[in-house]
């Protein structure tokens, strides 16, 4: 084992560890359909991702006019139900993702997930994935009462994980956001789902290949 920075290396899902916007895309759209709603284009999901799957479905009902909570109530099982039929359908790793994860791994760091994706689902995803125990802990939207970007599920990732010095890899301001709250590092990608561009997250690094991150973490 290496000596290493970080006993903890926490890790958003969605736009950071695999591009999940194919099926996200997918379900919304078969929401907004049974909804009698306009379907979005596609790539538009790329930057709507980041609150959840109800703020998801809000966003896309939002975009051809109101978006109602009795609505959004409606819809939800319709986009959940979808989802977890289809997981994995379009989505994939991002590149040298799990090559990295290994070399993580290698160094005597600990793996973690923080997402505010349902647990449930999270752990679909991870099994259709083949990624069942590469992960120390996995905290998703529900497993406390509160989500990022409050610091809470971060932190308790970090716990579960070990504890230890700690950073954070995310693609979204709700992960910078929840990385400073908890006081962590932050890595952002620069190929995930951002709703701006990602120099305005206010990272500690930025990364474009996950062959970066090792030697990134390194010298941070």
């Amino acid at each position: 084992m290496e000596d290493f920075p970080f006993d903890v290396v926490a890790f958003d899902l969605d736009g950071t560890l695999a591009d999940t916007a194919p099926d996200l895309a997918a379900s919304l759209n078969h929401a907004l359909e049974r909804l009698g709603r306009p379907m979005v284009p596609p790539d538009s999901v790329r930057h709507l991702v980041g609150h959840g799957a109800r703020a998801l479905l809000r966003k896309g009902l939002a975009a051809s006019g109101d978006a109602p909570e009795a609505l959004v109530d409606e819809g939800f099982p319709l986009f959940l139900d979808y989802y977890a039929a289809n997981i994995c359908t379009g989505t994939a790793p991002y590149p040298g993702l799990e090559d990295s994860l290994d070399a993580l791994r290698r160094r005597g760091a600990a793996l973690a997930i923080c997402t505010n994706k349902p647990e449930r689902l999270t752990h679909l995803l991870l099994d259709a994935l083949g990624w069942s125990g590469r992960f120390d802990a996995v905290v998703g939207a529900d497993t406390l009462a509160v989500r990022k970007p409050d610091p809470a599920p971060l932190r308790e990732a970090v716990d579960r994980a070990g504890g230890g010095r700690a950073v954070f890899v995310g693609d979204s301001i709700v992960d910078a956001d929840s990385a400073r709250a908890a006081r962590l590092k932050f890595v952002a990608v620069s190929f995930g789902f951002s709703d701006r561009p990602v120099g305005q997250l206010g990272a500690d690094a930025i990364i474009d290949h996950y062959s970066e991150l090792a030697g990134v973490l390194e010298r941070l």
